[in-house]
């Protein structure tokens, strides 16, 4: 009886096929349907298996008519279509995973969830539009309108606000590059990494913003890692797993902020993983931010962390001096407020720490001009920034301790980060190793990492031989002490 089935599917498959290739291209047949394997007809439902999920909704969006002629010549008015999609076909170290989602529209019956299948199933919509539901929950599976969408997205982070500069070059070109074909360039995922306050949210956000103006049906979704952990838990207490994963696995441009706060949260890990997993084989854009470098991740599987690095990888640093001047020009400008150039150039030469901390020193210079009906002048902008550096205690990142340490040696950043042997930069590098040991808790891994990439040894080494210029070198001391104080003023 089995074999009867078998054999009558195959022919009506058959027939399917002869009647499609009269409707599409050559390429287009052997391309979609050669690799098409029918599986079984049973009740006028024929059960087809596609390779991947991308094949499916390929066939979905670009067929679903010609697939429902076929089926209607062979089986009639009451035929149907079943997809059994391949979604993971396992190996010796993981076991197949399997996904249930069918449309809102289907007349099939529902598919079982096999958890031993390697398939997932879904019915053949007889047409390949999106139901018009509002957004619900990751705890409920609608069908969505991109229009009804909650994106999370801040409509104000746009490409036009986030000034471009060496600092971040790299990861505004690649955002930009993504915003114009999302999930079809090589940088996917795209992780962009720097210290508080760089402008990370603001850049990612610009590519989901991008996205929506050039795409307006593909569904583009923001979440923090605390927010994503927070409803996994909650699907986890309600038993709402499989919901829950199936809301992300209907985004199409995936937006995670502060992945770090993955660590060590073992079960969320795993099921951000099969996310990521079929996200990225469906073609599927994921953007990430981190505060460190992907090999700089502590507490994070490292499946996790090498499917990370199969995109690009870019670094946002702190802005240069130029690059400050433009950020201050353009919030004021923004603002409607003129503002003296002498004070723009004062501010953006002592505020070198972050965007977040000159920004918010601006909107103070701002409040305390209409407060006091004064207007913005140098007197006024020293005292605003005196009264923050007074009252506000900084944390010193290994960002903050670079750039303090290059400015003063006059010299770039990246300079500092390099392979060069010069002696007055290697002097200043040995410096800022010196004191990134002194101000974070950084493990010494990381902070060579953040030197160019260089070993724990390079740390300890650079800490003892300051140490010992030390106690021999009054003007090496100088510089020294010169230093300190800075740091402990903002510490």
């Amino acid at each position: 009886m089995l074999n009867q089935l078998t054999k009558d599917c195959q022919a009506v498959w058959k027939n399917c096929l002869e009647i499609i290739r009269l409707e599409v291209p050559e390429q287009s047949f052997k391309t979609w349907f050669a690799p098409i394997k029918p599986i079984k007809l049973q009740n006028d439902v024929l059960t087809i298996e596609v390779p991947t999920p991308f094949f499916y909704e390929w066939l979905e969006e670009h067929y679903v008519y010609v697939l429902k002629k076929a089926i209607d010549a062979e089986l009639g008015p009451n035929g149907k279509l079943e997809y059994s999609i391949v979604v993971d076909k396992g190996g010796s170290s993981n076991q197949p995973f399997t996904l249930n989602v069918r449309k809102s529209n289907v007349s099939a019956k529902p598919p079982v969830n096999n958890q031993n299948s390697n398939t997932v199933k879904k019915s053949s919509a007889s047409n390949n539009t999106r139901p018009n539901n509002n957004y619900i929950s990751p705890f409920e599976v609608p069908h969505f309108d991109p229009e009804n969408w909650d994106t999370n997205l801040n409509p104000t982070y746009m490409f036009d606000s986030y000034i471009e500069g060496d600092c971040n070059r790299l990861a505004r070109s690649a955002g930009m590059a993504i915003a114009k074909r999302p999930g079809i360039t090589a940088f996917n995922p795209l992780v962009v990494y720097g210290g508080v306050g760089l402008g990370k949210t603001h850049l990612v956000q610009s590519i989901g913003n991008e996205i929506k103006d050039n795409f307006p049906d593909k569904l583009v979704l923001y979440v923090t890692t605390e927010q994503f952990t927070a409803q996994f838990i909650e699907a986890l207490k309600s038993n709402n797993i499989q919901n829950f994963t199936n809301f992300y696995l209907q985004v199409d441009v995936l937006i995670v902020d502060d992945i770090q706060f993955l660590s060590r949260k073992e079960k969320t890990q795993e099921n951000f993983f099969h996310i990521f997993n079929r996200l990225h084989q469906s073609g599927k854009q994921i953007i990430m931010t981190s505060d460190c470098a992907p090999r700089s991740l502590q507490g994070l599987q490292e499946r996790l962390l090498s499917r990370f690095k199969w995109g690009l990888t870019a670094d946002v640093q702190t802005p240069d001096y130029e690059t400050r001047v433009a950020i201050a020009q353009l919030k004021m400008s923004n603002e409607g407020v003129d503002v003296p150039e002498d004070v723009i150039d004062f501010l953006a030469y002592n505020i070198n720490s972050n965007i977040r901390e000159l920004e918010g020193v601006l909107i103070s210079l701002i409040a305390n001009a209409s407060f006091m009906r004064k207007d913005i002048d140098l007197e006024l902008a020293k005292s605003t920034l005196w009264n923050i550096v007074k009252n506000t205690k900084k944390e010193i990142t290994i960002d903050y301790i670079q750039q303090i340490v290059a400015d003063y040696f006059n010299i770039s950043v990246d300079e500092l980060k390099s392979k060069t042997r010069k002696k007055d930069i290697a002097t200043a590098r040995q410096i800022a190793m010196y004191f990134s040991q002194q101000y974070t808790n950084l493990p010494l891994k990381s902070i060579g990492d953040q030197f160019g990439g260089r070993d724990h040894s390079t740390v300890v080494h650079a800490g003892k031989a300051v140490s010992k210029k030390s106690g021999s070198d009054a003007i090496y001391n100088k510089i020294l002490a010169d230093l300190s104080e800075q740091f402990e003023v903002n510490k």
